[in-house]
């Protein structure tokens, strides 16, 4: 995982998720949790991306 994935996962999840996976089913969950809360978002988004 680069410094630039890490820096967006923790600042726009959604954008992090969106570049990696594009727009999809993923993408949507992470929008929502972090409208939601921003905490479950960066999990997420870090869960996600961490692959």
């Amino acid at each position: 995982m680069s410094l630039i994935t890490i820096i967006l996962n923790i600042l726009l999840p959604p954008l992090a998720v969106f570049m990696k996976h594009g727009i999809g089913s993923t993408f949507f969950i992470s929008l929502i949790l972090t409208l939601i809360g921003w905490l479950p978002g960066v999990i997420h988004a870090f869960i996600v991306n961490g692959d």
